[in-house]
């Protein structure tokens, strides 16, 4: 491998530890590069500042440069804006998805270039396969863990600069690899949330844009059960938060009509929850355009198992009919179409 000038997205997490530990090892030009991307006001748990200074602590024992790079302006217009858009209408945002090819591949890669880097490094579980100066996205070696869903929206021209260096190694050698190394954030635990604001209540975040107002819940068969004030924060097939004592069985959100402000709501035997076909306005490709029909498989949320599908046109709008009926398909997600572990392309859910 030829030596580069990396600007690798330095987090707090061992993932990203490990990939610029991997890459100072191959002897490249490594520097990292923290996005602060969102701080929480005072008062509020902000986890931020020590996600700094942790990755500050690892580049210092790496003995490489440590820089910040201050988006929280980009971030703000380009993920959070989205998904409180998203709820407000009644849809289902994926701010991940959005932060990956607006924010880490696209305003961090271009200032890399502006300051002659050559590539960008992330921890992404996932592979790219360059094949005759074209770019493909393959899925991890470990399927359990692939992220290759998260990075649907990219282009060729974010994948010929992007280095997965984790790519060929499973999860559990990755902290190995931490703890042998030394690195001081080895033992420190994964996190989940929402992209760089990290683990919040999705509640009181969303109530800082999106006021509460009360709306009507009913079941599938027109039957008046109570009344929500935070309807807006549901998604279809959610069960959080709608326990209601005296119901027989579980119940989940089925459907949202905004323009009645009501809540649908129905059981999992209820055929309202399930359905074989999806459509999308329009798609996105990451190398080559497709002829269709077509068939192949695809997923419509992280981490679920390939679904039979064939994809039609049908005046400039797409249709993805599956084999078998898919549970909670929700507007304003992404599906996610492969071709075995090639991820081919993409599009939001209608």
């Amino acid at each position: 491998m030829d030596k580069k000038k990396i600007l690798v997205g330095l987090s707090w997490g061992i993932d990203s530890a490990v990939t610029a530990y991997l890459l100072k090892r191959q002897w490249h030009d490594v520097t990292a590069g923290f996005m602060i991307n969102y701080m929480a006001p005072e008062g509020e748990v902000c986890p931020t500042r020590e996600d700094i200074k942790v990755a500050k602590e690892v580049a210092e024992y790496l003995e490489i440069p440590f820089f910040t790079f201050d988006y929280r302006e980009e971030y703000e217009a380009k993920v959070l804006e989205y998904m409180y858009k998203g709820y407000q209408k009644g849809i289902t945002p994926n701010p991940d998805i959005m932060c990956n090819s607006e924010i880490k591949f696209r305003v961090f890669l271009d200032e890399a270039l502006e300051l002659w880097f050559d590539a960008v490094a992330t921890w992404h579980y996932a592979r790219i396969l360059e094949q005759n100066w074209s770019y493909k996205l393959l899925k991890w070696v470990d399927q359990n863990k692939d992220q290759s869903y998260f990075l649907a929206g990219l282009s060729q021209d974010q994948l010929s600069k992007a280095l997965f260096p984790i790519w060929d190694i499973e999860k559990s050698e990755v902290r190995d690899i931490a703890r042998k190394a030394l690195l001081p954030n080895a033992e420190r635990k994964e996190s989940q949330g929402i992209c760089f604001v990290g683990k919040v209540d999705i509640k009181e975040f969303l109530q800082k844009k999106i006021p509460n107002s009360v709306w009507e819940v009913y079941d599938t068969s027109g039957k008046l059960l109570w009344k929500h004030k935070w309807v807006f924060y549901y998604t279809i097939g959610q069960r959080k938060w709608l326990d209601i004592g005296w119901m027989p069985e579980p119940i989940f959100v089925v459907n949202k009509d905004i323009k009645n402000n009501r809540l649908i709501v129905g059981y999992w035997k209820d055929d309202e929850l399930f359905s074989d076909t999806l459509y999308c306005s329009e798609l996105h490709f990451l190398w080559e355009k497709k002829s269709f029909p077509y068939t192949c498989n695809a997923k419509i949320r992280y981490r679920q198992a390939d679904q039979e599908c064939e994809i039609s046109e049908n005046k400039g709008a797409y249709i993805i009919k599956f084999h078998q009926k898919q549970r909670a398909i929700a507007s304003g997600q992404i599906v996610a179409f492969y071709n075995g572990d090639e991820l081919w392309g993409s599009g939001i859910i209608s």
